[in-house]
């Protein structure tokens, strides 16, 4: 259904003004993906012009794309893409900032915590001491993420696992806003035998003292990198420090691109957004502004790699764990993350004179606005 721009606006104006609990007809629905897939058929063509102007652009197994040197292409993406997923690792229920682009914006005093003395693997709760038997009973991963929320509210904690998990060889690597690291607290995760860290920098607006702790991080932690939602903020951001970033000889970036839930949605309200492939939103400007970051890095031949965190890179990790798990053919997590889609996020871009679908055709009879859809 290439259904028209006016039209779709006509419809998405009338289901965002439905009540909640009640449920669309199918013609209903074929009119909602019918929009959806126009839309996201534009922001595709979009980015495809982008991504023809970057030179040496490279691909992980058609499963992601990158730029700059394959050896600092982070083992973690690999392990999550090629390998047996993103295994996580749950510790800390708290965090120290509250960025308007976290998932769990506006709940951040309200996540249960994991229990005293505990850790959450793969949903099941461990002692440090029951690592020995996991590790024993289970198929050891290619990799582990220590995850959800910041760490270094109790880093000491961390030590004794991340020290069991390096005498397995499983690769660790760690995602942290890098406010309340130190010299000392990284040094001690390299001793432990923490593989890789990530900085997510634009929660922090690329604040001097958590690129000093890049640096401090470089020289304990076999690779380091920077892993942040690409928005307008942090692109400014970065190309006012980039200078400095860039001295801490950091291994990778990877963009990823910002997608929305429940609890962020709003902090984001008036934004064009697209669904991919009736999975993830998103603004559109996320990824575009990805593609821009990759082309400077190709033009300017950085010495890293910059990696394109796109919702089609989660669709494929989805697709890569379903198989690893040995689920059905084409099983995946990768969904939308409402109960109910929000009509009225995809109103601005429909209202937008600028954005034009590519190819418009009458609707059918029975689907036309005024008349009668079940």
């Amino acid at each position: 259904m290439k259904i028209s721009k006016q039209d779709a606006l006509a419809w998405f104006e009338f289901f965002a003004v439905l009540p909640e609990e009640e449920e669309l007809g199918a013609k209903q629905q074929e009119i909602a993906y019918g929009t959806l897939a126009q839309i996201e058929a534009v922001v595709d063509k979009r980015n495809e012009e982008l991504l023809s102007q970057i030179s040496g652009l490279k691909t992980l197994h058609n499963r992601t794309l990158y730029v700059g040197p394959e050896e600092k292409f982070p083992q973690g993406c690999r392990s999550c893409l090629l390998g047996t997923g993103l295994s996580a690792v749950r510790k800390t229920n708290r965090c120290n900032l509250e960025c308007n682009f976290c998932y769990n914006y506006g709940q951040l005093d309200d996540i249960s915590p994991v229990g005293g003395g505990m850790w959450e693997i793969g949903g099941t709760k461990f002692y440090v001491q029951d690592l020995d038997l996991l590790l024993a009973i289970h198929t050891k991963p290619t990799g582990i993420a220590y995850v959800y929320l910041e760490p270094f509210l109790e880093i000491e904690t961390y030590l004794p696992v991340i020290k069991k998990f390096s005498v397995a060889g499983i690769h660790q690597h760690m995602y942290t806003n890098g406010t309340l690291a130190s010299a000392a607290s990284l040094r001690g995760l390299g001793d432990a035998g923490l593989n890789e860290i990530r900085f997510n920098l634009g929660a922090s607006s690329c604040a001097d003292h958590v690129i000093a702790n890049m640096r401090y991080a470089k020289d304990s932690i076999p690779r380091v990198g920077i892993e942040t939602p690409m928005t307008p903020q942090f692109f400014a951001q970065f190309a006012e420090k980039k200078k400095e970033i860039m001295a801490t000889g950091l291994d990778f970036i990877n963009c990823a691109e910002l997608h929305v839930n429940e609890n962020n949605i709003d902090n984001f309200y008036g934004e064009n957004m697209y669904m991919c492939r009736q999975g993830y939103i998103s603004p559109i400007w996320s990824r575009e502004l990805t593609l821009k970051f990759m082309k400077a890095a190709a033009d300017e031949n950085w010495d890293l790699a910059v990696h394109d965190c796109s919702n089609y890179t989660k669709f494929a990790r989805g697709l890569n764990l379903g198989n690893k798990q040995g689920l059905w053919f084409g099983s995946s997590n990768y969904a939308c993350e409402f109960p109910r889609l929000p009509f009225e996020a995809f109103l601005p871009v429909l209202r937008d004179s600028n954005f034009r679908f590519l190819v418009e055709e009458l609707l059918p009879p029975g689907y036309r606005p005024g008349e009668l859809v079940y």
